[in-house]
């Protein structure tokens, strides 16, 4: 993996745009680890078991107690596309899958030493995070043909924290291009206020997304696509806007994605990942 501490450009770009891209951060023996890791998790997948479909286009009303639970699980999520109106696949079941998450860090193997590796602290507190908490462990795989599109988001809105300290690292595990799904945000527009808040009532068990700022999304001119190859990392702040269309290439563009936040920062109960019966994981160690 890349060695050695950010520059003194790198850092400012990271502070004055609000994220920093860093090619080939992950080594080839790296990047096979967690794509072997990732294609052994595909292979165990019972279609028959799963079918929680993940989709954004919807103002989060699809949320359900297996995504509510995949907190502190690994739970499968299906794209959008991969069941038919009588809920039959509509791909064959390792082309269905759009995201296994969100506790990969805690119960496979692969994952949990990749995030144990002290660089990834070092470099978050390279960037200010003192005492980096890894929440989420996710991998999003994009589909070629059906891989749906995440609408323009910022990540606070679903991991709030006060004050705002939530940071994702977006590792590219496939090259990532305009035409498979790759991320595009817009530099500079972290400093934008907080848009929209998702809570969750815990009494009901359901969850609501609101507006809370009437600030327009990016448009088209003020963002820019993230066109990386395998083995990058991309990072980006919580107030970040961000967003990936739909993949209509034959090509798949597999991501593994962190959210890490630091420890004196306050989570809040509202938030739907939750993590009552498992011990804070301390990124690196």
């Amino acid at each position: 993996m890349t060695k050695g501490a950010l520059s003194s450009h790198q850092l400012r770009h990271y502070r004055q745009q609000g994220f920093l891209v860093l090619e080939a951060f992950l080594d080839a023996a790296t990047l096979a680890s967690l794509r072997n890791a990732s294609a052994e998790l595909v292979s165990a997948f019972n279609p028959a078991q799963h079918r929680s479909v993940f989709r954004t286009t919807d103002q989060d009303q699809g949320r359900d107690e297996t995504f509510f639970r995949s907190a502190e699980k690994v739970e499968y999520f299906l794209e959008d596309e991969a069941l038919d109106s009588n809920g039959e696949l509509t791909v064959a079941a390792e082309r269905a899958v759009n995201k296994i998450g969100h506790a990969l860090h805690d119960h496979i193997p692969a994952f949990r030493s990749f995030c144990q590796l002290p660089l990834l602290a070092a470099l978050l507190k390279q960037l200010g995070m003192a005492h980096p908490v890894l929440w989420q462990t996710m991998l999003i795989f994009k589909q070629p043909g059906i891989g749906g599109e995440v609408r323009w988001h910022q990540d606070a809105t679903y991991l709030y924290t006060e004050p705002s300290a939530v940071m994702g690292l977006w590792f590219a595990l496939e090259d990532a291009t305009r035409d498979n799904g790759c991320l595009w945000l817009a530099p500079g527009a972290h400093d934008s206020p907080l848009r929209e808040r998702y809570r969750v009532d815990w009494h009901t068990r359901r969850g609501t997304l609101e507006t809370i700022h009437e600030q327009p999304w990016p448009t088209v001119e003020e963002a820019v696509p993230l066109e990386v190859p395998a083995g990058s990392l991309v990072l980006f702040s919580d107030h970040m806007p961000h967003y990936s269309s739909a993949n209509r290439s034959d090509q798949s563009r597999l991501a593994l994605t962190l959210h890490a936040a630091d420890r004196s920062a306050h989570w809040d109960a509202a938030n739907w990942l939750q993590r009552p019966t498992l011990a804070p994981f301390l990124l690196g160690t």
